[in-house]
């Protein structure tokens, strides 16, 4: 009688899918998490991930789950966007495939840390979830699958339900506006009408978004 063995844990894979459902659909940003630099609209300078080469691939994509608006950003001012896989979605966003060493330069940034640091990734790749912290962006999220690589995104611990909806800023609203064109081929008519629809979005309406 043989025993049966235990299923081999999850490894890291060396290329991933990074699922951006806020201002990183926007190619330029991400390029200055990418290769360092200040992002259009801001004063900001994200210091770039150890390996600086461009995404291989980018596509849009939809996930189960909403985004809301929360929190103020020190980058941005008024609110920015999260992910809670448990609200009426779908939420729109935009995998980028990279290697996990830039994801792992990627979360840092985000995370207002030094990137340079390799992340095991095993707990999410095993469970779906991984809490790096208990801050805005050190949630890791295991989303889904795409050319049989993981997608994997970051968001806070909490839910919507569990926090204060505070309204973006314009210049925010402008970023994901253009992210959702590029990731989605959306018209500023389309992507106002859903950035509307958003929790937390406050006064903003589609078509004052669509006019910005």
């Amino acid at each position: 009688m043989t025993r049966s063995s235990r299923p081999a844990p999850p490894t890291t894979p060396d290329l991933l899918w990074y699922v951006s459902y806020g201002s990183n659909m926007c190619a330029d940003r991400l390029r200055c998490y990418l290769a360092g630099g200040i992002p259009p609209g801001t004063t900001h300078r994200y210091p770039g991930c150890r390996d600086p080469r461009p995404p291989r691939a980018g596509v849009g994509c939809l996930l189960p789950g909403g985004v809301y608006f929360a929190t103020e950003s020190p980058v941005w001012g008024g609110g920015r966007a999260f992910y809670d896989p448990e609200l009426p979605g779908p939420a729109a966003a935009r995998a980028y495939l990279v290697t996990a060493e830039q994801f792992a330069d990627l979360t840092a940034q985000e995370m207002y840390r030094e990137p340079g640091a390799d992340l095991d990734l095993r707990p999410v790749l095993s469970s779906g979830r991984q809490h790096l912290g208990p801050g805005r962006y050190e949630t890791l999220l295991h989303v889904g699958e795409r050319d049989g690589l993981p997608m994997l995104t970051f968001t806070a611990p909490w839910r919507a339900a569990e926090v204060d909806g505070v309204a973006p800023s314009a210049g925010y609203l402008r970023m994901l506006r253009s992210g959702l064109g590029e990731a989605h081929g959306w018209d500023v008519d389309r992507s106002g009408r859903h950035l509307a629809t958003l929790p937390g979005v406050g006064r903003w309406t589609a078509r004052s978004i669509a006019e910005l």
